[in-house]
């Protein structure tokens, strides 16, 4: 008896910590922290279905610094292109396959798994994408992005 009573003290102890933890929970000043929770993040399907992206910061299409994430879904690659600047990738998660060079084979990728560190060269043709899972990366730079497709630069 004296066991279970000491079990339900612990548990109702517990308890009161958790329920005391969201009355007590700190309001950060957001002129000096800013953040986002996962359900805060707006992701949006690119026309060609391939891929969501989601802003999390600034805008590559506009002068300055930027950070964007990239789901990309599974069985879903770009085709050989380039940028105009430097991109500095985090796979945060699944498996992201990146290849080089203007011929487009998905069989001529390298696997970059999650917690990696890519850079894309900027001027330098690559392609990239998701086979059987999903794969979500982060890319930084500055902006504004230009994005060549390998295919109209030839014309």
């Amino acid at each position: 008896m004296k066991f279970l009573l000491l079990q339900n003290k612990k548990w109702l102890l517990m308890l009161c910590m958790v329920l005391s933890y969201g009355a007590t929970a700190v309001e950060l000043d957001r002129r000096s922290v800013e953040f986002k929770t996962p359900a805060d993040i707006k992701w949006v399907r690119n026309a060609a279905g391939t891929n969501e992206q989601a802003i999390l910061f600034g805008d590559p299409a506009k002068p300055g610094p930027y950070v964007v994430r990239i789901k990309w879904l599974p069985g879903n690659f770009s085709k050989p292109h380039f940028h105009n600047g430097d991109r500095f990738f985090v796979v945060v998660s699944g498996t992201w396959w990146v290849g080089t060079g203007d011929k487009f084979d998905t069989e001529q990728t390298v696997a970059v798994p999650a917690g990696s560190y890519v850079i894309h060269k900027g001027g330098q043709v690559h392609f990239d994408g998701a086979k059987g899972e999903e794969a979500i990366i982060q890319v930084s730079g500055i902006g504004p992005v230009k994005t060549e497709q390998l295919a109209d630069h030839k014309h």
